[in-house]
């Protein structure tokens, strides 16, 4: 293989360059008709649930927990295994951010451990689909049922996944998702966030746009505060032309999930030391093939190596709690064990819907060669 294989690569057809070609010529390229078909079209996927388009996957989950009326004093449940977003977004609103370590198994969140962080400031969770499987979902919303919780799902990689038979997004609470390059169908830039109820909705559309609720030609009016969230139409013209794709994409993502496990489910834990996933057919898109690496390789050397041998490799994530802004808040090292061991060992292999099963051939070739 003489091409470089990055871990990841959006697939933009020619249908989708004419559809972006066409609004660019159109004179409206900002929000307007295009954003309406999209949301429209996510909602009805999405059960009928009202949906609402913006320019990022994590301003979306700031304006759940405005939403929800959470601010100072209050406390939100997440995971320390994610992108700093999803922390972030907590302290944006003044709230305070709280992490239950992981499941070494899942990666995800544990849910007995979120249960057992619950205080009487507790007022929502964050749970996040680390490579878009999703958690236990009976059991997060029994935890919020009897609590008296928000959930704000960061479904950011999740686009496409299941739960039961149902689509994550067409029941719960509030969930997020992203559409950044890199997701399994993107707007280059963008998410959406879908809501409970039409208060909810014209909540969002006023946070979205600086606040403002207009009436009438000339009526203008402002009584919360917003930002500048709005998704173009030029970014919704890339997304119709991808979710157009969403069933494809995942059934591919799937395939090539079950050649990589045809390829290393033989031995390949106990005679490298390293983790596989969980092999979650049901539920996950398979937005990434994440490999938890044994402790007698450093990751930099092991992507470096698969660098050299024309692989491109990722990782998601460092632990939160360990960047300097949250050491400041006063979380140190220990705290959460097993996110720290997998935040420091996990990578990401080549997974895109446009690769085949050589390239993972490659990749599981390479792999083994670097971890021997």
């Amino acid at each position: 293989m003489n091409e470089f294989l990055p871990f990841s690569k959006p697939t933009i057809d020619e249908v989708t360059i004419a559809a972006v070609a066409e609004v660019l010529r159109s004179g409206w390229i900002t929000s307007g008709p295009k954003v309406l078909e999209f949301e429209k079209q996510l909602s009805a996927y999405f059960g009928g649930r009202p949906v609402r388009t913006f320019n990022s996957g994590t301003c979306t989950m700031e304006i759940a927990l405005r939403i929800a009326g959470i601010g100072s004093g209050d406390e939100v449940i997440t995971t320390p295994i994610s992108w700093v977003a999803t922390a972030n977004v907590i302290l944006e609103v003044g709230a305070k951010p709280v992490f239950a370590d992981i499941d070494p198994v899942t990666r995800n969140i544990d849910l007995d451990k979120v249960e057992a962080a619950i205080t009487t400031k507790t007022r929502a969770i964050i749970p996040v689909y680390l490579a878009g499987n999703p958690v236990d979902m009976d059991k997060l919303y029994a935890i919020a049922k009897k609590y008296n919780l928000r959930i704000i799902e960061d479904a950011a990689q999740a686009i496409g996944s299941t739960w039961k038979g149902r689509a994550i997004g067409s029941f719960g609470d509030f969930v997020s998702f992203s559409f950044q390059a890199n997701k399994n169908i993107t707007t280059s830039e963008g998410g959406c966030l879908v809501l409970n109820n039409n208060e909810e909705v014209m909540l969002a559309e006023k946070y979205r746009l600086q606040g403002v609720t207009r009436s009438g030609w000339d009526g203008i009016e402002v009584d919360v505060l917003g930002g500048k969230y709005n998704m173009t139409d030029i970014a919704a013209a890339i997304g119709l032309g991808q979710f157009s794709k969403l069933n494809d994409i995942t059934i591919k993502r799937r395939k090539l999930a079950r050649h990589y496990f045809a390829i290393l489910g033989n031995g390949f834990e106990k005679h490298t030391g390293a983790q596989l996933p969980v092999e979650n057919f049901e539920n996950s898109n398979w937005h990434l093939f994440q490999v938890v690496l044994p402790d007698r390789i450093s990751r930099a050397d092991f992507m470096s190596k698969m660098k050299d041998r024309k692989i491109g490799v990722g990782f998601h994530y460092a632990p939160i709690h360990l960047f300097k802004m949250y050491r400041a808040l006063g979380f140190k090292e220990g705290m959460f064990p097993i996110a720290e061991r997998v935040g420091r060992q996990i990578v990401s292999l080549p997974m895109f819907y446009s690769m085949n099963e050589g390239d993972v051939e490659h990749t599981c070739e390479a792999m083994l060669e670097v971890l021997r």
